[in-house]
């Protein structure tokens, strides 16, 4: 009796098994994979924008304006009457100079105005009274010119005198020094009982505004054509 065996089949079939379900295996850790990779990408939208360009440069600060202090007349200095390294406003008297002599020669310029004055009248009521005795033919042409230009001349020595009384009053006031602008006054050059002279080379003290105040800024002319030639060519 021949007995036979099948077993090729079966065995077959147990290997395309295995195969198909090895290939189902590898196309799903395929796909994970591919699902992985997938969620991993990123997109960025580019969109312009503007930044700021900065540059350290060195640099130091300088004030808005320097006034340099000096007496516009001559005169001991009696006294100082701020204190250094505080701020002063403008017009602030800062010194006393002596005005002993200028009120003596202000009191001199408004008496020569009063005599001035004095000498006017008399020869204004002399050129009215020869103007009519003149219309009377009482005076000659000749005095009657010679009290006209008195009278000129008398107006022309109030006009003088007046002048000077000014004057005079301008020196008085100028024996106090005051601040011409508001800052930071600085050290004073002279004390008490120093001999000043007017407009002398040496100044009284120094005023500083710092409000507002001036950077100066030390830039390359390299650096700085370099910036020109980026914000014309429209880099910057």
């Amino acid at each position: 009796m021949n007995t036979r065996f099948r077993f090729v089949p079966v065995l077959a079939t147990g290997i395309l098994l295995t195969g198909a379900l090895a290939a189902c295996s590898d196309q799903q850790q395929q796909q994970q994979q591919g699902q992985q990779q997938a969620a991993q990408v990123e997109v960025v939208t580019i969109t312009p924008e503007s930044l700021n360009l900065s540059v350290d440069l060195p640099g130091r600060t300088a004030a808005y304006r320097v006034a340099q202090v000096r007496p516009q007349v001559s005169g001991v200095l009696l006294d100082r009457t701020f204190e250094e390294g505080t701020f002063v406003e403008k017009g602030q008297q800062l010194y006393q100079i002596d005005p002993a002599v200028y009120e003596a020669e202000l009191a001199s310029a408004e008496a020569e105005v009063e005599s001035a004055k004095a000498v006017l009248r008399s020869s204004e009521l002399r050129y009215k009274r020869f103007q009519e005795l003149l219309d009377e033919n009482a005076v000659s042409r000749d005095e009657f010119d010679s009290a006209e230009a008195t009278f000129s001349q008398n107006k022309a020595a109030v006009s003088l005198a007046e002048a000077q009384l000014k004057n005079a009053r301008i020196n008085l006031e100028y024996t106090k020094v005051n601040a011409p602008i508001s800052g930071i006054i600085g050290r004073s050059n002279f004390t008490e009982g120093a001999l000043l002279t007017a407009s002398q080379a040496d100044p009284l003290v120094t005023i500083n505004q710092l409000d507002p105040i001036y950077v100066d800024i030390n830039q390359s002319s390299k650096q700085f054509m370099k910036l020109q030639a980026d914000i014309k060519s429209g880099r910057i």
